[in-house]
């Protein structure tokens, strides 16, 4: 009984030994060398000290989270962004039984047009955020060219500068001299350009009647922007309106169909500038329509005259579609 008590007592005293001695390793202090010194020298240049005179790490931050931009509203609009054009049916030559060409113009300023010119969305800056981005193709209004007589036949395209440049009316000569003063070069500097100081689009149209289908319809060609250039003409009256260059609307299309219009009316309407020219949600007047002497309205009639005689060609158009009828 003895022996196996002295075997215990013995066994209990190596295991206190065996403790006190790895207590003594951890706390032993480590060798001072190189490393080690500008590892600890690091600590104390990121520390701050604490309010209780302890220095504090802040070596180690937490990640900061990266900025969402909350929905502004209850719901997302994302059918009008994946919008696609509607496209016309197909239209064979031997099925057009009659088409007329007409120009018609969009006042902005008239009160079911005014959304065209909402600060929020304009359609001037649609078609020139387009242009810009490489989306849309300007094309040169100028008149006058053997194979573009009027300037509206899609010959000359623009770059986005030039298409950005016959906006604006404030342009000015840039001279380049040299050190005699005589001009060496000279360049065209366009001026700032104001959104709002377009106040109409013409708008180029064919009336087809489609007699396989028995449907007489517009179909929009081409549209532009119009300008007032500043000055006198030849006779010294005011210059009128002038396209400042021409876009081909079946091209415009596809970008039009993703740009919501601002309804007054409801601000969920989900309607398209594509819908707009569609649907003809817009009042205009035509201005000429295709003819052998190719006169504009305004060559025979002036004043009050040129809307009456715009409400006899729209008329005129569309007594020929009821006379195909017999009742």
């Amino acid at each position: 009984m003895k022996k196996r008590i002295l075997v215990v007592v013995l066994c209990l005293a190596c295991v206190a030994s065996y403790g006190q001695t790895k207590k003594r390793a951890k706390r032993a202090p480590a060798k001072k060398t190189a490393g080690t010194t500008q590892q600890q020298v690091k600590p104390q240049q990121n520390s701050v000290v604490s309010q209780a005179g302890a220095p504090v790490d802040t070596t180690h931050k937490k990640p900061m989270k990266p900025f969402e931009r909350p929905l502004d509203g209850y719901f997302k609009k994302n059918n009008i962004l994946n919008a696609r054009v509607t496209p016309y049916p197909n239209l064979r030559e031997s099925d057009v039984a009659f088409a007329k060409r007409v120009w018609r113009e969009i006042d902005v300023r008239d009160k079911m047009n005014t959304y065209l010119a909402s600060p929020k969305r304009r359609l001037i800056d649609v078609l020139l955020d387009a242009i810009a981005a490489g989306e849309l193709t300007a094309y040169d209004p100028t008149p006058g060219k053997k194979d573009d007589v009027n300037g509206d036949s899609f010959s000359t395209p623009l770059t986005s500068a030039q298409a950005r440049g016959r906006l604006s009316s404030d342009s000015s000569v840039v001279e380049k001299r040299d050190k005699d003063n005589n001009v060496i070069s000279s360049t065209m500097v366009a001026g700032e350009f104001n959104p709002d100081s377009v106040l109409k689009f013409r708008i180029k149209e064919d009336w087809v009647f489609d007699k396989q289908r028995s449907i007489f319809e517009p179909r929009i060609i081409g549209i532009a922007p119009l300008i007032k250039p500043k000055g006198l003409g030849v006779a010294g009256d005011a210059v009128d309106y002038q396209p400042a260059f021409w876009i081909y609307f079946p091209e415009a299309r596809p970008i039009l169909a993703t740009k919501e219009v601002v309804s007054r009316s409801n601000d969920g309407s989900g309607l398209s500038f594509d819908d707009v020219f569609m649907k003809r949600i817009f009042a205009s007047y035509i201005v000429k329509q295709s003819n052998d002497k190719d006169e504009r309205i305004k060559d025979y009639a002036q004043g009050i005259d040129k809307l009456y005689e715009s409400e006899k060609v729209k008329k005129t158009l569309m007594d020929w579609e009821l006379n195909l009828w017999q009742y």
